[in-house]
């Protein structure tokens, strides 16, 4: 499509051009840049050469005030169309993302992958909004965001923000795909659950009751750190051999030699660690998920001329932080001396030497020395059903310092739903709908471990209510990418315990004391591990445009097996282990692990930060002010909420100081 030159109207502009260049280092709107922009994305079918120069002298805002009303009317236009949008959206997917719902059928299934707003972007070129809000609210890259943006107001934000709005004219047709795959992805990992009860150990013993169901990857995973929760003389053999048998599933997922019959079968019955070649595997499902995601993906890329791949998209547009950046990032906490240390430390509370699947090691949070079953028994008295849950919200936030009418305000904008997955939480994006929270919970109630991801996606709505009911611009609702939610998320799932009735300790209180430290330090290795494989997967995903689901299955292998004996082999033994690309995140979710890691070290600045309140009420305040920042840069939000940009170093000096402390009571 062929694009038009700047206008002559902009090039004729030269004393207010003049007038700009001399206030260039805090002014926003400059002329030029709005107008460039959309004279780049403006084509033969928008309108002739003079077309294009009419428009832009009769809808350029000359003054500020005429700025601040088109500002205004746009906001609400946006939030109209994106709360309309997502509400048809939560209406279509009920039945195949809530257990209350009626069961999914055929057409629930096909609904999920519609996209309401595939045709927006479309429309809005089309009837010329799109090219209105350019050339009055130009697009600021993130290296100007970072250097410009520390002297702009809020408002002088919110405008940059619009800004964001109309970058790129990707076709419906593609987004539609697009929203297809992603859906299609989803339901896949929806359904895939393992049937505990069907495994055997060689000798043909039956570890789990008939009952228990697990969800890949997070049940498993969740299934494996109980068992060190429960780990005592009496249990401790049995741990281990079910500890072996979920790491044996997990390769098995991973390669795909696992049976094709396995997957959400009630009735099949097999030995994880028999010869592959004894049932028909998995035809490579995981893998031809990931490349459908990939293919639509690729369609885009050629509508997004300064962002020409998903991963730059992801990560310098959706991130606002490079994938080369979060790469380095984690490697310098993976190579770091100090997860010797902490190795060191579990190694001597197991008794072992450690193995693979150590990587999940949960003996370090204050749960760790309590039976979960006596846990499962209090989560399910105290909440049988998600209404329950929603009520005693507001309590949750009373217990944590928020004051009662903000405790009452937050609370009723969150619905919680019982969902078909593991869990998640659903943002609201506007200020007609809720937040929702979505947890499974089984007919006997929430068990702990629902309790414990419910309070996780809890913090989630907490901070999606905040920054869109409490904020002052619609356009600067949110947070700077989705691992700051994560931090939120994490903020409170780590004081899980203390949030349940009667605790003994003050919630406010930070749970980043000894022990508490070492568990957050293993949990960004693990999943900064996990993280580079995810990003290194793309890469060649992008290298082999056409490859085979089989290709990529090989592929994703080497690139786990490399990650693995270059940090966790040292560490954890076993040469060629491929556990770390178990996360079906990297199917559902593509490129979005790397906001774990992020966002733990996100949450222990803030942690830090936040431990220096003296009072529940203050902590409350505090957490408010930061979640109320909105969506600014990654670098610019850390600096207004603790006072520095995202960095490891707080947690690598905490860890070498409780080291130190050990050593020399």
């Amino acid at each position: 499509m062929k694009s038009f030159r700047i206008t002559l109207w902009v090039l004729g502009c030269t004393a207010l051009l003049a007038s700009c260049a001399r206030n260039n280092k805090t002014t926003m709107n400059y002329p030029a840049k709005g107008i460039e922009q959309a004279a780049a994305l403006w084509t033969e079918q928008d309108g002739t050469q003079e077309e294009f120069d009419r428009f832009v002298e009769a809808h350029y805002c000359k003054t500020d005030s005429e700025r601040l009303v088109l500002f205004e009317s746009l906001s609400r236009i946006l939030e109209q169309v994106n709360q309309s949008a997502d509400m048809l959206t939560v209406e279509l997917l009920k039945p195949t993302q809530l257990t209350n719902a009626a069961e999914p059928q055929i057409p629930d299934w096909i609904m999920s992958g519609y996209s309401p707003l595939a045709h927006f972007s479309d429309d809005m070129f089309a009837n010329k909004l799109a090219f209105l809000t350019i050339i009055n609210f130009p697009h600021y890259t993130l290296e100007e965001k970072n250097t410009l943006g520390r002297n702009w107001t809020r408002q002088q934000w919110a405008y940059a923000r619009m800004g964001d709005v109309f970058t790129t004219r990707v076709p419906a047709e593609i987004k539609a795909r697009i929203a297809q795959a992603l859906a299609d992805g989803e339901n896949y990992i929806a359904d895939y659950n393992i049937y505990m009860g069907n495994l055997r150990t060689e000798d043909g013993r039956q570890l789990w009751d008939n009952d228990k169901v697990l969800l890949s990857h997070w049940n498993l995973r969740d299934e494996l750190k109980a068992l060190y929760q429960a780990d005592n003389m009496e249990t401790r053999g049995l741990n281990r051999e079910k500890q072996e048998m979920i790491y044996r599933v997990m390769q098995r997922i991973v390669d795909q030699s696992i049976p094709a019959e396995a997957v959400n079968n009630p009735d099949f019955v097999w030995k994880p660690y028999n010869d592959p070649r004894e049932h028909a595997h998995e035809p490579y499902t995981r893998y031809e998920r990931i490349l459908e995601i990939a293919q639509a993906f690729f369609a885009e890329d050629a509508y997004c001329p300064s962002m020409n791949t998903a991963i730059i998209r992801n990560f310098e547009g959706d991130v606002e932080i490079s994938a080369a950046e979060l790469d380095s990032l984690f490697r310098v906490l993976l190579g770091a001396e100090q997860v010797q240390k902490v190795a060191s430390v579990i190694r001597e509370r197991l008794g072992r030497d450690l193995r693979p699947y150590d990587i999940w090691y949960d003996g370090f949070k204050a749960r760790a020395s309590m039976n979960e079953d006596l846990l499962t028994a209090r989560t399910r008295q105290l909440y049988p059903d998600a209404n329950a849950f929603a009520a005693d919200m507001p309590r949750l936030l009373t217990s944590m310092g928020f004051r009662t009418e903000d405790a009452r305000r937050i609370a009723q904008h969150i619905v919680v739903e019982p969902a078909r997955g593991s869990g998640h939480a659903w943002p609201t994006v506007g200020r007609k709908e809720e937040a929702r929270l979505r947890t499974r919970i089984p007919a006997t109630g929430m068990d702990y471990k629902g309790y414990n991801i419910a309070v996780h996606e809890f913090g989630h709505c907490v901070e999606e209510v905040l920054d869109m009911y409490f904020i002052d611009h619609y356009m600067l609702f949110g947070v700077p990418n989705t691992a700051y939610t994560e931090a939120s998320a994490f903020l409170w799932q780590q004081r899980d315990l203390q949030l349940l009735p009667n605790s003994p300790m003050t919630n406010h209180q930070s749970p980043m004391n000894h022990d508490e430290v070492f568990d957050q330090f293993w949990s960004m290795y693990e999943i900064m591990g996990v993280s580079l494989v995810d990003m290194a997967m793309w890469k060649w995903i992008y290298a082999h445009p056409k490859a085979t689901p089989k290709e990529l299955c090989e592929a994703t292998q080497t690139i786990a097996k490399g990650v693995w004996n270059t940090y966790f082999e040292p560490v954890l033994g076993e040469h060629d282990c491929i556990l770390l690309g178990i996360y079906s995140h990297m199917v559902n979710s593509p490129m979005y692990l790397p906001n774990y890691p992020l966002g733990h070290i996100v949450q222990y600045q803030l942690e830090e930060h936040l431990a220096q309140c003296k009072t529940q009420t203050e902590f409350a305040e505090e957490y408010m002010r930061i979640y109320r920042l909105g969506k600014l840069t990654p670098k610019e939000w850390m600096i207004q909420a603790v006072g520095e940009a995202p960095s490891i170093e707080p947690i690598l000096r905490a860890v070498d100081k409780l080291c130190e402390e050990t050593q020399n009571p």
